[in-house]
């Protein structure tokens, strides 16, 4: 496997899109895609570091959700969504807990490495000639030497709002960030070959993506980004609107059966809850938390969108740790304070001090300690235990998984350690998302 590096979309960006001109008929592809997702810091990884210690781990898991939860106030909070995607004011991050997606594109193949991103809608890559790009590990993509690139036009069904045509009604894309870092080039029709989960292959045929040949980027070296998100350009939409994904144990870098399933065969199984599909975030309706037995006392408003849009509870890919606003925080944290009480003694972090810590080991001193259960509408729960909801920051200290914001605009968001021991399934047509807590090695075909 080629060794690439790839930076988060965890940028801010304005999406300004220009587009071209031919013409294609919309296309049918009744396809069952299966591919292995890779932890960015298992030993499947470039990223992977045999020295990075626990505190190292922690640390830029705590960066990255941090930095997120300002992209998504941003992304909410912008009156100019319906043309641009901004993401706000914060600093690209190429740390934190990421699953990418190893596939090639043309042919013959070149192989890449993209991000999946639920928060995202377009898979890019960097592309030859360049009159821009930036460095990556594996060979940039050149369309002229591949019999399967086909350029989009103005006239096609894909070429439609937010993508616009330039003057020589050529179908173009632009991502341009607020710290320097763009992409810009033309929406086009390739061949993509994924690495299934028993290490075969599996190709579909004219997929859109945005191929980039005006790039910059100062932070790290990346091949691109697999959106997940709900538009017409996206691989869910192009491939029957529903996918689904299984995370594992975070912790172990050896734990090599995380996989994304897309289209026919993705696994819709489990409690399914209501979707709303907001701004091109996955909104959920959640209703109460409970430790235990014990149903904590949050008002029902606390966790809705409010009549302009801002709040809500999001479920994402993007974010590490879960994020609360206040009101749903506070009778969390202290709940968690009175079932350790006086058995671990308190202590602050430094790079978060706002972050609830105890001196101990997870596996070892909260043993015994009772599941934490988010309930969300139509009797769907998401159940954690102390591996979702705790993580080690250090050999002798670790933190609760779960921060708060002050900013009731910006939208709660269940994280990707809520998410691990558990399938996620999405059915965009139907608007419901299904929990199904299961090892994901039982999934594999």
């Amino acid at each position: 496997m080629l060794k690439y590096s790839f930076l988060h979309l965890e940028l801010s960006l304005v999406l300004v899109i220009v587009v071209s001109s031919s013409s294609h008929a919309a296309i049918t592809r009744p396809h069952r895609l299966v591919t292995k997702l890779i932890h960015r810091d298992s030993v499947l990884s470039p990223y992977y570091n045999p020295n990075a210690t626990t505190l190292d781990l922690a640390r830029w898991a705590t960066e990255s959700s941090v930095a997120r939860s300002a992209y998504l106030r941003a992304r909410t909070a912008s009156s100019l969504y319906s043309t641009v995607d901004v993401r706000g004011g914060v600093i690209p991050i190429v740390t934190g807990i990421i699953f990418l997606v190893n596939f090639s594109i043309g042919e013959p193949p070149v192989s890449q490495l993209a991000a999946m991103d639920t928060g995202s809608i377009l898979l890019w890559i960097q592309c030859l000639p360049c009159t821009k790009c930036f460095d990556q590990l594996g060979p940039i993509f050149d369309p002229s030497k591949s019999s399967t690139y086909d350029e989009l036009s103005c006239a096609s069904p894909y070429c439609d709002f937010p993508f616009r045509c330039d003057k020589s009604r050529s179908c173009r894309y632009g991502e341009n960030y607020y710290d320097n870092t763009s992409t810009n080039g033309g929406l086009a029709l390739e061949k993509l070959t994924f690495l299934t989960s028993d290490e075969s292959t599996t190709s579909v045929q004219s997929i859109v993506f945005g191929c980039g040949h005006i790039n910059e980027n100062k932070i790290g070296k990346f091949s691109g980004v697999l959106g997940l998100g709900n538009h017409v350009v996206s691989l869910p939409s192009q491939l029957g609107s529903v996918f689904s994904y299984c995370i594992g144990n975070i912790n172990d870098p050896y734990y090599t059966h995380n996989q994304l399933i897309i289209g026919n065969g993705a696994r819709i199984e489990g409690y399914s809850t209501p979707m709303t599909i907001y701004r091109g975030l996955y909104y959920l309706t959640l209703e109460g938390i409970s430790v235990g037995q014990k149903r904590l006392d949050i008002d029902p408003e606390t966790f809705k969108r409010n009549p302009l849009g801002r709040g809500g509870v999001i479920i994402d890919s993007g974010m590490t740790d879960t994020l609360l606003v206040r009101p749903g925080f506070e009778p969390l944290k202290a709940e968690v304070q009175a079932v350790i009480g006086g058995l671990l003694r308190r202590v602050v972090i430094t790079m978060k001090p706002n972050l609830l810590c105890y001196r101990g080991v997870v596996s070892e001193d909260l043993k015994g300690f009772p599941v934490v259960t988010f309930h969300f509408a139509g009797g769907a729960d998401l159940v954690l235990d102390i591996d979702n909801m705790f993580q080690q920051h250090g050999p002798n200290a670790f933190c609760m998984a779960v921060f708060v914001s002050d900013d009731e605009d910006r939208p709660s968001a269940i994280g990707i350690m809520a998410q691990q021991y558990y399938n996620i399934g999405y059915d965009l047509s139907g608007k419901k998302l299904y929990f199904q807590r299961i090892d994901c090695e039982l999934l594999e075909d």
